[in-house]
């Protein structure tokens, strides 16, 4: 398995009608996997750090979240998300279904 990028850990904290709330937790170089959100979502981060952003096109950002500095993205994102710290980095998703 050497060289498999590790995988953040999701956990679903509440569902229903109107949204879907998941916590990601990721360990250094932990990374989402690629994935095209299909609703609009809001990121709550819990750690202030930086995550890699890769997009469908394979372009790469890094991204500085600070703890508590929530943002808002519309459906069609498509992208990676890679913890780029030394440390365990972890945000909330609300999902707006």
């Amino acid at each position: 398995m050497g060289g498999e990028t590790p995988r953040a850990v999701e956990e679903v904290q509440a569902e229903n009608e109107g949204v879907k709330v998941v916590k990601y937790v990721f360990a250094p170089g932990a990374a989402t996997g690629w994935h095209r959100h299909a609703r609009d979502y809001v990121i709550v981060p819990l750690t202030t750090g930086k995550l890699k952003l890769t997009n469908g096109a394979g372009e790469s950002v890094l991204a500085e979240l600070v703890q508590g500095q929530s943002y808002f993205r519309k459906a069609g994102v498509e992208h990676d998300v890679e913890n780029a710290n030394a440390f365990e980095f972890a945000f909330v998703e609300v999902e707006i279904k």
